[in-house]
């Protein structure tokens, strides 16, 4: 039974059983609680998504309790068909499926919320407008027959809840809402929220969750389209309000048409989102290309067309935005000297081997869902991008892997574990390779004998960078680190490409140093990532769920794969470059100010002592 109000929070509770001799008898016991609604920090009030099974009345506590003691055994059986075939798969190492299946903690452990989807709950006295929530004959004659004790409540709340939801739709057009892209007959799942960290707070971080990410498309797809849905809108929105930086101390606006937002935000999720201010992020070269492989990989494991052609208009101003950092106009996006990307300590200049890759694949990806959705001209145009992108980012290649970057600096020459990310996704969606077989096998081995077998013969990951010389790359704080969801996405990669062996070797150095008994204690808080010596850095994150992009490649889902194209002409594509053009154009940025904090000229002089 519920508690009474005012009562103390306590309770104790048994069963009697007789238990004959040499028998056995089990009791079973439920504890659940009841939480329906989200609060945030600027005031609005969601609903959970089991309030549509449940109600919202805060008295589900018990129902849920005989929920469970009715089926668990049933979930409990659920539970271990899904995990059987890989649990007894023996040609699986004995500690991958104990980490895969492990990592998924950080699920329910990462400050998750999970809406019903349905726009936030106000206080009636916030509302300037004129409303009235009177009821017809029709709702009169159903609260008649209402017999339980919270029949005139529960009317008065529905009817509240409809009229909330109508004043809200002006409100949530401007909003990163994506259940507004549903269409007609498609389910309303809700909306899914997780932290970056548990030291980083901010909710979905796009850069994180491209690695992360796979865990949700394999296990609860519809969350994730749900998630790629809400980013969709987001490119599609304009929030002129400023914040101000920690990088700089200047105010940038919070959102930019065509520019994917960092995460969807804390104080207020989806109204207010870029939550992160150490950068500017609207100018990272990351973000754009990853919603674009994100979106394709995740309609071709659905095969969610209606999916595709709601986010298809994101897709294309995705691409657009992107053309402004082209400075030399042969199709290959440029870095502009900070970090630009999801290593945000970590500089880079002109073409690099991470966001130029990331930019050749979605350049594929935006061609092929184009196809998809019967937008010929679009995909003719951006395969023809894909073309002049994939022939600059082959300058990269030295005989051995693609350069970090290519600006000439003392650290260009790093190998980057992370090199071949856009390779990664290629292979994950069904596409193309971006390089050839030969040198992203090459590439990859490279990786792992420097990056990976060069620090404690293999038993703490890939690290970020290191150098020709078989030491790490100390020009940052970042490039020194080994990074747990990316050791898992490289080794992602390397199954790609039929080097499972070395694959999972690369991965065993993460299982080493956070689930092994004769590790550093990281159960079940994996870090973002740690230094040679172990010691961690972001308890608790994201992106190790990357671990399920090997699931991914070593058991993918019926994709269909990419055909090779003929060669195509700029002169037949004239039309569709106008087009684009005229987009690309009003997307642009205003060029920045050239003013820099204390914090970067000191950061700036320390990394160019280091690395002079």
């Amino acid at each position: 039974m519920p508690s009474e109000p005012g009562s103390l929070v306590g309770a104790a509770v048994a069963a009697s059983l007789t238990i004959p001799a040499d028998d056995v008898r089990s009791a079973t016991f439920s504890l659940a609680w009841a939480c329906p609604e989200i609060n945030f920090g600027d005031g609005k009030t969601y609903q959970r998504r089991y309030t549509k099974f449940y109600g919202t009345m805060g008295h589900a506590a018990a129902k849920i309790a005989h929920d469970a003691i009715q089926e668990h055994t049933q979930w409990e059986s659920q539970i271990e068909e899904w995990q059987k075939p890989i649990i007894e798969d023996k040609r699986l190492p004995e500690w991958y499926p104990i980490t895969l299946f492990n990592e998924l903690y950080y699920l329910n452990a990462g400050g998750t919320i999970w809406t019903d989807g349905l726009p936030p709950v106000q206080s009636v006295s916030t509302i300037g407008k004129r409303f009235s929530i009177e009821r017809s004959s029709s709702d009169v004659e159903r609260s008649v027959h209402l017999t339980h004790s919270d029949g005139t409540a529960v009317s008065i709340l529905e009817r509240m809840g409809s009229v909330f939801e109508e004043l809200h739709t002006p409100v949530s057009v401007n909003a990163a809402i994506g259940t507004n892209l549903l269409q007609k007959g498609e389910e309303n799942i809700g909306q899914f929220l997780y932290l970056e960290g548990i030291e980083y707070h901010m909710c979905n971080t796009y850069d994180v969750h491209f690695y992360a990410s796979f865990a949700l498309a394999m296990l609860f797809p519809k969350l994730e389209l749900s998630i790629q849905r809400d980013y969709a809108a987001a490119v599609m929105m304009h929030d002129p309000s400023k914040r101000k930086l920690l990088d700089d101390g200047m105010s940038a606006t919070r959102n930019v048409l065509g520019a994917l937002p960092h995460d969807m935000g804390m104080d207020d999720p989806w109204f207010e989102v870029n939550y992160y201010c150490l950068y500017n992020t609207d100018r990272w070269k990351d973000l754009n290309p990853k919603f674009v492989l994100q979106v394709y990989r995740d309609f071709v494991a659905t095969g969610d067309k209606k999916f595709a052609e709601a986010v298809w208009p994101s897709v294309y101003m995705a691409i657009a935005f992107m053309d402004q950092f082209d400075k030399d106009g042969d199709g290959m996006i440029e870095n502009d000297g900070f970090p630009d990307q999801t290593y945000d300590v970590w500089s880079v200049s002109g073409v690099s081997a991470y966001c130029g890759g990331l930019w050749v694949a979605a350049l594929q990806a935006a061609s092929a869902l184009a196809r998809e959705v019967g937008d010929k001209g679009s995909e003719d145009y951006f395969w023809f991008k894909f073309q002049k992108a994939k022939e600059v980012y082959q300058k990269l290649w030295n005989g051995s892997y693609f350069n970090y970057d290519n600006s000439g600096s003392a650290v260009s020459s790093s190998i980057q574990a992370d090199q071949l990310a856009g390779q990664w996704y290629a292979r994950a969606c069904g596409l193309l390779p971006i390089v050839d077989e030969e040198k992203a096998k090459t590439a990859l081995e490279t990786v792992f004998n420097f990056n990976v077998m060069k620090i404690k013969d293999g038993r703490r990951g890939a690290v970020n960078g290191m150098r020709p010389s078989g030491e790490p790359d100390s020009s940052s704080l970042q490039s020194r680190e080994i990074w747990s969801g990316v050791t898992y996405a490289v080794a992602a990669a390397m199954i790609h490409e039929d080097m499972a062996d070395t694959g999972f070797k690369t991965a065993a150095g993460v299982y080493e140093t956070v689930w092994s008994e004769d590790g550093f204690g990281y159960a079940f808080q994996t870090p973002e990532g740690w230094n040679t010596e172990g010691r961690y850095r972001a308890l608790g994150y994201m992106r190790p769920l990357a671990i399920w992009a090997m699931q991914w490649a070593l058991n993918p889902p019926k994709i269909p794969k990419q055909e090779v194209k003929p060669k195509l002409e700029a002169d037949s594509l004239s039309r569709q470059h106008a087009g684009f053009q005229a987009v690309a154009r009003l997307l642009k940025l205003p060029k920045e100010k050239d003013a820099k904090s204390v914090f970067q000229v000191l950061f700036d002089y320390t990394c160019k002592r280091i690395t002079g």
